[in-house]
């Protein structure tokens, strides 16, 4: 179901007027934008990453990781998806995965900015992509799963956004998180990609078992290379003008070999039951009941 962004009623087709109030939803860009106010950006993240991060992840280790652990979990718990959303979707890197391994689901994919759509939808032409702010999703009961990789840990209000994203699934369906873990790894980094917070895996169970979830499991990743990551940490605790937060992805293909190998083994242990409690990130799968 839709749901009218200016008066609030739940209505069902192709069409976003809405037959109580007659509102239709702009246009901006190309794409149908539910919050045109934020669609230029600035809004917990920066729109000149978006053309590097469309070069680098596809060569780059953690998202490549990333990706397949994502896969694997839709895979394991929700692989029936016929409806999947993205939330934040980016430069539809996570969302061009998904479309390949799974070419019979319908995917959306969705950005505050609309910048990232245009990678996005080059990516994955198939897909439905629209602006939207995550604090205000104009669905009710629509999607079978929903994505957010890396994106709630820019939103202040993450627990209204946890509550949009319960809302927006139909019964039995499934949310997929991941969020960066550990405060002892804040660094400029973080503060430079517009975090935040860096979450605790308890707090995280916590705000989404507020929310209505029933979290079904949770590990960390890059678990492995933790101590590797907290020196490059700390390494960058120290404020820098020039600071350059994407230098970390720009990598050798050596250096991406080896530390790909170390995650691949690493997931391998999470597919046979293995469940870390430290890491640089956390996978969060949850359902709504």
């Amino acid at each position: 179901m839709k749901q009218c962004i200016k008066c609030g009623v739940a209505f069902a087709g192709d069409d976003w007027t809405c037959p109580t109030c007659n509102f239709a939803p702009a246009s901006v860009a190309g794409y149908l934008a539910f919050a045109p106010e934020l669609a230029g950006g600035g809004e917990g993240y920066q729109d000149s990453y978006f053309d590097e991060l469309a070069r680098l992840e596809a060569a780059n280790f953690w998202f490549r990781a990333r990706n397949q652990l994502i896969l694997w979990a839709l895979r394991k718990h929700f692989k029936d998806t016929q409806h999947f959303l993205e939330i934040g979707c980016g430069t539809g890197f996570v969302l061009s995965g998904i479309a390949q391994t799974f070419p019979q689901m319908s995917l959306s994919g969705s950005e505050v900015s609309t910048n990232g759509l245009s990678h996005a939808a080059r990516r994955i032409p198939q897909a439905n992509f629209f602006q939207m702010d995550a604090r205000a999703i104009p669905f009710e009961a629509e999607f079978d799963t929903i994505g957010a990789f890396d994106v709630i840990e820019h939103i202040n209000e993450d627990e209204a956004v946890m509550a949009q994203m319960f809302r927006a699934l139909k019964p039995g369906g499934g949310l997929l998180l991941t969020v960066p873990q550990h405060e002892f790894l804040w660094s400029q980094v973080d503060e430079h990609a517009f975090h935040v917070r860096r979450y605790h895996a308890g707090d995280l169970r916590t705000k989404l078992e507020r929310a209505g979830f029933r979290v079904l499991t949770m590990t960390s990743f890059v678990s492995l290379l933790l101590p590797l990551m907290f020196v490059s940490r700390l390494a960058r605790r120290k404020a820098r003008q020039d600071f350059d937060v994407l230098a970390e992805l720009r990598l050798s293909p050596v250096a991406n070999f080896v530390l790909k190998t170390a995650l691949d083994f690493e997931r391998g242990l999470i597919r046979t039951g293995v469940r870390f409690s430290f890491g640089g990130s956390l996978l969060v799968v949850a359902q709504r009941p």
